[in-house]
């Protein structure tokens, strides 16, 4: 089953696993399902600005997704990656970073950078260093390296959810507005401001058990049980 979404590109979907495949998931309570999916509702889910702010907070985002480029200086006296931002980008994904930010994700990344190999030379650009002691002295090898795993940087977002789009029902007289997430983190979700969790479900039975308990549980498998059997006209 394909469920169609709006985000602030146009129309996006996602594709559900449905029918016999689904039902073996439930009744199973499968640690890994195929499309596990995380309905949340907001707490203002009549503006859609308030929205694209709060699906920036939860949807993963990378340093090479917000990037116009990541170069390699060689200058006399020192060598360097130049990261330029893309203004514009972070402005249509209304994502809630700043140059500051992003250094200290590079910082705190797996990469291992140390703080005082990273600086912000402007508002939209920063300087990072590399380590040549990793790699016998090659200081352009170490360069190179760090150019192809920088991008990978996680800036903003839950690092398991792999995408967030906004869906619109439209079914009344005023547009309301929800979160179809596709990924895990069922807690770090419901944790997110603007994410009303009293009303917040996942397709994920066993994370549901994690996290909200046993007949939180029971109640997801039935009502995903109900959901298959509508959507083959069996409701």
């Amino acid at each position: 089953m394909t469920l169609k979404t709006f985000h602030f590109a146009g129309v996006a979907s996602m594709n559900i696993t449905q029918g016999v495949p689904r039902v073996k998931e439930i009744i199973n309570a499968s640690k890994n399902i195929s499309t596990p999916i995380i309905t949340a509702e907001l707490i203002h889910p009549l503006d859609q600005e308030f929205a694209r702010r709060v699906k920036g907070r939860v949807e993963k985002t990378t340093l090479g997704e917000i990037t116009t480029y990541i170069d390699e200086v060689y200058l006399p006296h020192e060598c360097f990656l130049l990261v330029r931002l893309d203004a514009e980008r972070i402005r249509l994904l209304c994502l809630e970073v700043n140059v500051h930010s992003i250094v200290y994700s590079i910082c705190t990344s797996k990469l291992k950078v140390k703080p005082a190999n990273v600086q912000a030379v402007s508002e939209w650009a920063i300087k990072v260093y590399a380590d040549p002691g990793k790699h016998g002295g090659w200081l352009n090898m170490a360069l190179q390296q760090l150019a192809r795993q920088l991008p990978a940087v996680v800036v903003k977002g839950l690092t398991r959810v792999s995408r967030a789009v906004i869906a619109c029902d439209d079914s009344g007289s005023i547009n309301r507005y929800k979160l179809c997430v596709e990924g895990d983190g069922l807690r770090d979700v419901i944790a997110t401001y603007g994410i009303d969790g009293r009303k917040t479900s996942s397709n994920n039975i066993l994370e549901v058990y994690q996290t909200l308990g046993i007949e939180a549980a029971a109640t997801t498998i039935m009502s995903e049980i109900e959901a298959v059997m509508a959507g083959h006209g069996m409701a």
